[in-house]
């Protein structure tokens, strides 16, 4: 091994927390580029998404999970054991905070199975610009008297203040070996899963409450043109027709729409021009079909 190859470190990082707490915006925060879909609706991330930030000499992996909360569906099971096992592979574990929510249901369940697991993490109080310090004194109080969190840090995922600290102390208790990834890589999520993400993050954004969380998006061509445009053909699915006509709009219009976002967004990612085709599908029950789970990288049998 070569003294440069020595010097080198290489940590994983999973960042866990309940649905919404910020997780892919500080992923993206981190990695400087955009490897996580962010909405305001929650249990937006389905599968473990890899953004990978660098630090001088030191490479971190970051691993960013589904939200934790009470599963209902065999989706919800799925996405809780991918959070899970995200925890368990890796170096370090970041339990994300909402500072407005404090310890919440679902962050208290964390901290259960975090104990009962002799697991430690830092925590992670984001959106602190939202916040009063007295009461951001008394939330880490609490969560110092846990016993399952070893530091504490306060940060704004939107805005960056924090962040540095944070990726600073991360890369310092980083472990020495050589980087897993180039460093010139933002995350390893396949484009065709990244432009199908970007699609359903588009579909959440336009249609807000409208669109129930029954629906998916799978990229089913990926075309490289001579001309060094590319051609993506994507399938929306929903499980009713009444959520098609949704997603379509007045004459198509909302899909026109959705596909106009999509299509701008991925032209910035990949820096040429995107030929975008977006098809509506009602596939029933599509959340227990074995081939969706296999798409986003989850388990079905859970």
């Amino acid at each position: 091994m070569s003294l440069e190859e020595k010097k080198q470190r290489c940590g994983f990082v999973a960042l866990v927390g309940a649905p919404n707490v910020g997780k892919s915006t500080l992923v993206n925060r981190m990695v400087g580029s955009k490897v996580s879909i962010v909405t305001p609706k929650v249990q937006t991330t389905r599968s473990r998404v890899v953004g990978i930030a660098m630090a001088d000499e030191t490479q971190l992996v970051l691993i960013d999970t589904p939200g934790v909360f009470e599963p209902k569906r065999r989706l919800d099971r799925a996405m809780v054991q991918a959070a899970w096992r995200g925890a368990s592979d890796a170096d370090r574990v970041l339990l994300l905070i909402d500072a407005k929510r404090g310890i919440c249901r679902d962050t208290r369940r964390i901290l259960d199975g975090l104990s009962q697991n002799g697991r430690k993490a830092s925590a992670v109080v984001n959106k602190i610009d939202l916040v009063p310090k007295p009461e951001l004194l008394r939330l880490a109080e609490a969560l110092d008297a846990t016993g399952v969190i070893d530091e504490i840090f306060m940060i704004s995922a939107l805005t960056g203040d924090g962040v540095n600290t944070l990726r600073d102390s991360l890369a310092a208790s980083a472990p020495e070996g050589p980087w897993m990834y180039s460093p010139d890589q933002a995350g390893d999520i396949p484009l065709r899963v990244l432009a199908a993400e970007i699609t359903r993050e588009k579909l959440y954004l336009l249609l807000s409450q409208e669109l129930p969380y029954a629906t998916a998006v799978s990229t089913e061509m990926w075309q490289e043109r001579k001309d060094g445009s590319v051609r993506i053909d994507q399938t929306i699915y929903v499980e009713r027709e009444g959520q098609k006509a949704i997603v379509l709009g007045k004459g198509g219009a909302m899909a026109k729409k959705i596909g106009s976002a999509a299509r701008t967004e991925l032209e910035r990612l990949l820096g040429r021009r995107v030929h975008l085709f977006l098809h509506v599908k009602v596939r029933e029950n599509w959340g227990n079909d074995p081939e969706r789970y296999r798409d986003l990288g989850l388990e079905f049998n859970v």
